[in-house]
C-alpha cells in the first residue's frame, strides 16, 4: 500500500495555489509542516485501504526540483464534470494543459480523463470512470 507521494517544488507559493485549487474541492485538507505542504485526503472508514497523502517539498538535498519523465500522479474524481471543472481550475491556478478532458480511444468508453502539469512540471491526470 502506498502511504504517501512526495513531489519536489522550488516555488511553494505557486505549488500551494495549484494544489489547493485541485485538491481542496476533492475533500483534501492542507497542512504546513516545516515550511512544506502536506495534502491529506478525506478519511473513508469503509475504504479497504487509505488514499496516500501528497507532500510538496523543497528537495532535501538543496538541489533544484525536477519532474520525472514518464512519472504521473492520477486522481480518481467522482464525475466527468469534476474532471472538466478541476482541469480548468488547476490551469487557472498556474498549471498547464497537457490534454483536454475527454475519452481516449486507447481506453474503455467510460474512461474520461484530462492531463495537466503543475507549476514545477509534474504531470497530473484527472479521471472518472462514471458514465455521463
Amino acid at each position: 500500500m502506498i502511504a504517501y507521494v512526495t513531489l519536489g517544488a522550488d516555488d511553494l507559493h505557486a505549488a500551494e495555489r495549484f494544489y489547493t485549487a485541485l485538491l481542496l474541492p476533492l475533500g483534501y485538507r492542507m497542512e504546513r509542516y516545516q515550511g512544506d505542504l502536506s495534502f491529506l485526503p478525506p478519511h473513508d472508514p469503509d475504504a479497504p485501504h487509505g488514499v496516500p497523502d501528497l507532500y510538496i517539498k523543497r528537495p532535501f538535498n538543496g538541489a533544484v526540483a525536477s519532474c520525472g519523465n514518464g512519472t504521473m500522479i492520477a486522481l480518481d474524481v467522482p464525475t466527468r464534470a469534476d474532471v472538466r471543472r478541476l482541469h480548468h481550475a488547476a490551469c487557472a491556478a498556474g498549471g498547464s494543459d497537457e490534454g483536454q478532458p475527454g475519452t481516449r480511444a486507447d481506453y474503455n468508453a467510460d474512461f474520461y480523463v484530462a492531463y495537466l502539469r503543475d507549476p514545477q512540471g509534474n504531470k497530473i491526470a484527472l479521471f472518472s470512470n462514471a458514465p455521463d
